[in-house]
């Protein structure tokens, strides 16, 4: 793998993938603690519509799937917090009217048609310099936000209604991050792929909550392992002539079933050793 660094297109991989990690690692975080991988999933899918509606246009990809991604996170979110029983079905349907009127508007759009399926895994070897610039300048964002609200996502993530009283506006920073979430993938999406996205979001992150102490830790843990993942999946299509992105997403499975394993393991001594007390 050193050798492929002298190749231009294998460090832009590798630092789209670094601040992927970042992104991902941080935003997942919250995204885990507080249970809302689904509603992540579903801004995600839902950004399809968005870039459809960018190509019928014939407007930026970025102004188009930013704005539609948006009004999906808010939507989403509002019905999340208004009624958090009946939220995965309204959820559900968004997900899948995202992804129809992206294909629609693509089909209806004359000239050359974009493959949908390339934004599903992406293709992080194809990254410009410009993309890492866009990046870059998102992962400040999220750190700079992440840090000043940082004492307010304790709150919120471990006890809402102890936050609610210390006067902070859960409300609105549920809206906020989950409007970094819709943010953070469309930034995201075109260079490692939606797939790609989703399991950053949630991988790293759920792994990290067993070994950290701290919401800070786990973030960093999680950031750690994302560029662990990446770097394993971008070695492993190096070697084997693959597809990066997939490797990525079977390298961050690998990790979450062996996490599993881990758990089962310990869990049994625990047991066996509980037995064994009990009995002497």
């Amino acid at each position: 793998m050193i050798e492929a660094l002298q190749f231009e297109f294998i460090r832009n991989a590798l630092f789209a993938g670094i601040f992927a990690s970042l992104i991902c690692g941080v935003i997942g975080t919250f995204v885990v603690v507080n249970r809302l991988v689904f509603l992540a999933g579903g801004i995600a899918h839902a950004a399809y519509g968005g870039i459809g509606l960018a190509l019928f246009l014939g407007i930026p990809y970025i102004i188009g799937t930013l704005g539609f991604s948006l009004g999906a996170a808010l939507i989403m979110t509002a019905v999340t917090l208004k009624n958090p029983h009946r939220s995965d079905t309204f959820i559900g349907v968004l997900w899948a009217v995202g992804m129809a009127v992206g294909v629609i508007l693509t089909d209806l759009t004359p000239g050359y048609k974009v493959d949908l399926m390339s934004y599903l895994f992406g293709s992080i070897l194809a990254v410009q310099s410009g993309d890492i610039w866009w990046m870059t300048a998102m992962g400040a964002v999220v750190l700079i936000i992440t840090l000043y609200y940082y004492r307010d996502m304790i709150a919120i993530s471990y006890d809402v209604e102890f936050a609610r009283l210390r006067g902070v506006p859960v409300n609105g920073l549920y809206f906020l991050f989950m409007a970094l979430v819709a943010i953070s993938i469309v930034f995201i999406i075109r260079v490692v792929g939606l797939i790609l996205v989703i399991a950053l979001l949630s991988i790293p992150p759920y792994i990290a909550e067993k070994y950290a102490g701290t919401l800070g830790g786990m973030m960093i843990i999680a950031v750690m392992l994302s560029i662990i993942f990446n770097l394993v999946g971008l070695w492993l299509a190096y070697m084997l002539n693959l597809t990066s992105g997939p490797c990525i997403i079977l390298a961050a499975a690998a990790g979450f079933f062996l996490s599993l394993a881990v758990d089962f393991v310990i869990g049994t001594r625990q047991k066996l050793a509980r037995r064994k007390e009990i009995k002497s």
